[in-house]
């Protein structure tokens, strides 16, 4: 009987080893997940207007005007982008036209505006360059020879940024003020809402003979502009020469060049 119950226990303590010693079913493996594809690689960073200025594509005699005028730092201040459209007013022989052909890209346009006493000044001389800039490297320029009351009358709200550098001067002592008036009203005109005027100045003294220095009174220059509509945004220094007391001719020896300049930022309202 004892024997019975002895191997009673066996069997069921054996059944109960090898119930305990089974393990559940292994789940299936997970599937590895895919691998993931590259990330596209970023495009390359389009060079800085510093760097395309600094390229050969331009004349090393413009290049070498660079480190008096810092073209990119003046047209960063006014906000010059890629794409834009813009005017140079009294371009001359079209160095600024051409640093604007680059920052626009070919994207944007550039108008290079000459009035008929900048194209006859000298003989033509002064303009004389323009046409060979165009014709050889800058297709996104378009030559326009008009006055201000022909600008005044073509179909407004045209441009996103106007520069004039260095010659509203021009047109205060060679023509007048007057007619400095209609200027800056002709470029109110053309300009979009919202667009920007830069100008670019020898500054002159209030009481000084600034037509024989060929300079500018600096409030004067401002009284003109917002005379036409404009809100001055900005009077910069970046072209600030504090060794110039204003007193000698802008083509002296020594200080041709390097001028002491101011350079207002002004905005034609949006609405």
């Amino acid at each position: 009987m004892i024997n019975k119950k002895l191997t009673a226990l066996l069997v069921v303590g054996t059944f109960i080893v090898t119930a305990c010693g089974q393990s559940e079913p292994e789940a299936p493996a997970a599937a590895a997940p895919a691998p993931a594809e590259p990330a596209p690689a970023p495009a390359p960073a389009a060079p800085d207007l510093a760097t395309v200025l600094a390229g050969d594509s331009r004349p090393e005699e413009d290049r070498a005007r660079d480190a008096g005028r810092k073209p990119a730092e003046v047209l960063a201040y006014l906000g010059v982008e890629p794409g834009m459209d813009v005017i140079d007013l009294i371009a001359a022989g079209g160095w600024y036209t051409e640093v604007l052909s680059l920052a626009v890209g070919p994207e944007g346009s550039v108008t290079a505006q000459n009035p008929g006493w900048m194209r006859g000044f000298r003989d033509g001389a002064i303009v004389a360059g323009i046409d060979d800039r165009i014709n050889a490297r800058l297709s996104n320029v378009s030559r326009l020879d008009n006055e201000w009351s022909d600008l005044a009358a073509m179909e407004p709200n045209q441009f996103d940024v106007a520069l004039s550098a260095l010659n509203i001067h021009d047109v205060y002592y060679m023509q007048s003020a007057e007619a400095t008036a209609e200027f800056a009203a002709a470029v109110f005109h053309v300009l979009k809402p919202g667009g920007v005027f830069g100008v670019i100045e020898h500054v002159g003294n209030p009481d000084g003979d600034n037509e024989a220095l060929h300079r500018l009174d600096r409030q004067l220059a401002i009284d003109i502009l917002t005379g036409a509509g404009f809100e001055l945004e900005g009077d910069g220094d970046l072209l600030a020469n504090p060794n110039d007391d204003h007193m000698e001719s802008v083509f002296a020896d020594g200080l041709r060049g390097n001028t002491d300049r101011f350079l207002l930022k002004l905005r034609k309202p949006a609405s």
